[in-house]
């Protein structure tokens, strides 16, 4: 049975189910796009970030700004969007970057789900309406006669409705739960470089204003107290 067949015969319900396999097909090529670009970079890209940040951290914002269009890239550099923050607003800027990267990563998940859901209903609808109407046409009298030969090959035709359904939620299923595979791996990855990266800026965040203090302190020791001016008229003119 050749696709034009399958359309044919697949009776009331097959064409809802072929506009949702147009969607369901359309999304995971997208994704699957998306994802390409991600998962072949982000480790390299990640890997740049936190070398940057060992050496220098003016440098994290150069090189996440090279890769701005990445996820990995976006996120990092959120926090440069900000003058000099302190280690608080930078956590609360990883954490809301993290938060708007992965709803991005997210995209398409809800039409899965749709389909996923409504996919074996509707091909159980189209059985179910092809059995009444294969059914109906049935009379008492025509039971064990050659008159029924239709009546079967109609009911064998209703079902293609369900196999459908069930063909187009099985295929949307299986890439609905590789995506979010990837999804909880970029969880755990996002929140491991937020970790790394406050690290690195509380240490040098607090060294600076150790730095600060002792600078303070030493100018403060050093400085000679000033002499008041002398009132005595006699003492400014020996001077």
């Amino acid at each position: 049975m050749n696709f034009a067949e399958i359309i044919a015969k697949g009776g009331i319900a097959i064409w809802p189910l072929l506009l949702l396999s147009i969607l369901s097909l359309a999304t995971i090529l997208e994704r699957i796009w998306f994802w390409s670009r991600v998962l072949f970079r982000e480790k390299q890209i990640l890997n740049r970030i936190i070398e940057a940040a060992n050496r220098n951290w003016d440098l994290v914002e150069k090189v996440a700004r090279e890769h701005i269009n990445h996820p990995m890239g976006n996120f990092v550099y959120a926090p440069f969007k900000y003058s000099n923050p302190d280690p608080e607003i930078l956590h609360l800027a990883l954490e809301s970057a993290a938060d708007e990267q992965l709803a991005r990563m997210r995209k398409g998940d809800k039409l899965l789900e749709a389909v996923i859901a409504l996919s074996p209903l509707l091909g159980l609808f189209g059985t179910v309406w092809g059995l009444i109407k294969s059914l109906s046409s049935i009379r008492i009298g025509d039971l064990g006669t050659a008159s029924t030969s239709g009546v079967t090959l109609g009911i064998g035709e209703s079902l293609i409705s369900t196999a459908v359904g069930l063909l187009v939620a099985i295929v949307s299923l299986a890439f609905y739960r590789l995506f979010q595979a990837f999804w909880s791996n970029q969880v755990r990855l996002l929140r491991k470089a937020a970790s790394q990266l406050e690290v690195i800026y509380r240490q040098q965040w607090f060294r600076e204003e150790d730095e600060i203090v002792v600078a303070d302190e030493y100018s403060f020791m050093n400085v000679e107290p000033k002499k008041p001016p002398t009132s005595d008229p006699w003492a400014a003119g020996e001077q």
